[in-house]
């Protein structure tokens, strides 16, 4: 391993401030870096367009939230490339390593001694008079809702081609177990644990009470069809991506062949993860 990307969350100081310390070591040690151009330029290096970097390097360390993890996790979804994660935001369910434990988690990389954990994906597919016009894969979850002032919309609902029901609801969240604790989380959902092969959908303000959650196996195909008074309704990609869609379009949803690797760089568990970022068992 000698070709390192990294990946920031833009618009930030922070990052920069760490690159400016981060490059220069890693140079010294022998590495070459990949930093995306909008980053590299404000902090005084080449850069690179961020679509060319999965081509060209080894390992990608992520700068940022979960956010920023993301879209660094679809931008190498087809390449099989592990992310290294820093935290400089807010939660961290998948950026577990802090500022102070940087360079400790750097040594541990650049060693080959983090471990690997692979996070299940999914895709979504969006069919409009029987043509695919849009397809996503995504390592959070596929989010279908409302605009601000659309009325309740209508999803029918189907796995492996079975009719299961029409939510009558604000929207719908198809989530992975790694999602499970995003807005399926905020939504009422389960959470999932990150080494089981399953989605959750989770209606968001189901009209009748008796709508709950629903966890399925991750080989099921999942088809939504929106309904008569479906106007207004937005499909959305781990909360960063999307586009509008129409009455009679087709979303399809099925497990990905496509995998993100996480690396870890210390010993810890995933109750631990829940503990610290959730606060259980604080009063």
């Amino acid at each position: 391993m000698k070709n390192i990307g990294v990946i920031t969350k833009l618009g930030k100081s922070e990052p920069l401030e760490i690159l400016r310390e981060l490059i220069p070591w890693l140079n010294e040690r022998g590495y070459n870096v990949f930093i995306e151009q909008e980053t590299a330029s404000r902090a005084g290096f080449k850069g690179y367009k961020r679509s060319e970097i999965p081509r060209l390097v080894d390992v990608v360390v992520v700068l940022g939230g979960d956010g920023t993890m993301l879209s660094a996790a679809r931008l190498v979804a087809e390449t099989g490339i592990p992310l290294l994660g820093v935290n400089l935001g807010g939660l961290g369910f998948i950026t577990e390593v802090n500022r102070a434990e940087m360079y400790t988690a750097m040594e541990t990389l650049l060693k080959g001694e983090c471990s690997v954990e692979e996070r299940m994906m999914i895709e979504a597919d969006v069919i409009r008079r029987g043509e695919v016009i849009a397809s996503y894969t995504v390592l959070n979850d596929v989010v279908i809702t409302k605009g601000a002032l659309a009325r309740i919309i209508d999803l029918e609902t189907y796995i492996d081609h079975t009719y299961v029901t029409t939510f009558k609801a604000d929207g719908l969240i198809i989530s992975t177990p790694t999602g499970s604790t995003a807005y399926n989380l905020s939504a009422g959902g389960p959470i999932l644990h990150p080494a089981m092969n399953s989605v959750v959908l989770t209606p968001i303000c189901p009209h009748t009470l008796t709508n709950r959650p629903i966890v399925i196996s991750c080989n099921c195909l999942i088809e939504v069809s929106l309904g008569l008074y479906s106007e207004d309704v937005f499909l959305t990609l781990d909360g960063q991506v999307g586009l509008s869609v129409r009455k009679d379009d087709l979303i399809e949803v099925k497990k990905s062949p496509h995998r993100t690797k996480l690396l870890i760089p210390c010993e810890r568990d995933y109750y631990q993860v829940l503990r610290e970022k959730l606060r259980w068992g604080e009063r």
